[in-house]
């Protein structure tokens, strides 16, 4: 004997549907251009014709990295609608890779604190 998968009925799915409101198609491009807008300044910032970040370069860039981390995870990937637990996880993720990537700077001989010197 074979039994049906487990289905939602109207009143369950209408619950779902209230429990996590999503931002609309015209906010998800407003996500994308601020994004894009980040990257483009990522990528203005190899050239030094233009503006010389200096000893300020590195801790910009993890910056940037970090609100766009952020952004990503909290619309494109839901996490803003989720459980809190699904952001400590997330958050966890970042402050490890911020750490290994600070780790391996330091090892190659950039020091945050010379940024404050001169």
């Amino acid at each position: 004997m074979t039994t049906a998968p487990d289905t939602a009925t109207d009143e369950e799915a209408g619950d779902h549907a209230e429990e996590h409101e999503h931002i609309s198609d015209w906010g998800y491009v407003k996500v994308a251009a601020l994004l894009g807008a980040i990257t483009a300044v990522e990528v203005f910032t190899y050239f030094e014709s233009v503006v010389d970040w200096g000893k300020a370069l590195i801790p910009a860039l993890l910056v940037m990295m970090v609100v766009k981390f952020g952004i990503v995870v909290a619309y494109f990937m839901h996490l803003k609608f989720d459980s809190p637990m699904f952001t400590r996880v997330f958050v966890t993720g970042l402050l490890f890779a911020i750490g290994v990537y600070l780790a391996m700077i330091l090892a190659f001989g950039f020091h945050p604190w010379e940024i404050f010197q001169e």
